[in-house]
């Protein structure tokens, strides 16, 4: 996911996708655990993501502090 599409999405569509996203990584988890998981890259993914969107939650928690 890019940086400019989370951005566009608003605080409850981020919160929703950061819940979504955990749950994926769990599954993969999980698969890698089991050895069935085929990319083992798409965790490193999944964690920076969801970094990602934690991240544009923070700035903007501290925007409307600033205001």
């Amino acid at each position: 996911m890019d940086i400019k599409e989370i951005r566009k999405l608003s605080s409850a569509d981020l919160k929703k996708k950061i819940i979504e996203t955990k749950e994926e990584l769990f599954t993969k988890r999980m698969q890698q655990a089991n050895g069935t998981l085929e990319h083992p890259t798409e965790l490193k993914t999944l964690r920076k993501n969801v970094a990602k969107m934690k991240t544009i939650l923070r700035e903007r928690e501290l925007e409307e502090a600033n205001k």
